[in-house]
């Protein structure tokens, strides 16, 4: 899987996605190639951005400087990669979504905003005629989306065949079936006062499916009401 993040800040990159178990899957299971917007700006300045027609604050990334690099990108590939903008304006990143997303084996391209958006017009054509797709990780504003361009990587590779040493873990994991994750215990048997529920002591498999079941619907009820009643609409 070939991932290409387009930005005008290409040293934030890899950072965090160079550790752990994804950092050990670069070039062996995905790839990651970032293209530097700034490098397709006609000036000596290498200007990406201008005022926004009409006024207003701050100043808007423009449409020609970001097509060039987007096309880009889009030369690494020889299908369709998944194509993303985060933005605040765009759906929730949800783990359905990132499990969608690690389907398209050919890759990603992911196009990080800045200042206080993209020139609309370049987002139409995208949309229209590549179905760039616009992602939100949250109800908050970041200074750009490279920092969201980091979590979509990070959860869709988890669900990418070579990267975590237990697929399982991604079937059982917060959000699978809209529901949180149980409560989770290691040794010592005892901590603090503290004992691992007996349940999970007494090697009866089906009592234990029933106990971490239970303990989900738990969580997600005093946590996340929302999720719970999504929970019990589907289920209805």
């Amino acid at each position: 899987m070939l991932i290409t993040v387009v930005t005008i800040f290409p040293e934030m990159f890899p950072g965090p996605l160079s550790h752990s178990l994804i950092g050990k899957g670069i070039g062996r299971i995905w790839n990651l190639k970032i293209v530097d917007i700034r490098n397709f700006a006609e000036d000596k300045r290498n200007t990406v951005d201008d005022t926004p027609y009409g006024g207003g604050p701050g100043m808007v990334m423009k449409p020609d400087v970001v097509h060039e690099a987007m096309n880009h990108a889009l030369s690494f590939y020889k299908n369709k990669p998944e194509i993303v903008f985060m933005t605040p304006r765009g759906g929730v990143f949800s783990n359905k979504m990132a499990k969608d997303f690690s389907k398209n084996h050919e890759g990603m391209i992911i196009l990080c905003g800045r200042y206080e958006g993209v020139d609309q017009r370049v987002i139409d054509y995208w949309k229209k005629k590549y179905e760039m797709k616009e992602v939100s990780i949250g109800d908050y504003v970041l200074f750009g989306g490279e920092i969201p361009a980091m979590v979509v990587v990070d959860t869709c590779l988890r669900f990418s065949s070579g990267i975590m040493n237990n697929i399982e873990s991604t079937v059982e994991e917060s959000f699978s079936i809209d529901l949180l994750e149980y409560p989770q215990y290691t040794k010592p048997m005892t901590w603090n006062g503290y004992d691992v529920p007996s349940v999970l002591l007494s090697g009866n498999h089906g009592k234990i499916a029933s106990w971490k079941l239970e303990q989900s619907k738990q969580v997600t009820r005093d946590v996340r009401p929302d999720l719970w009643a999504r929970f019990k609409n589907n289920r209805e």
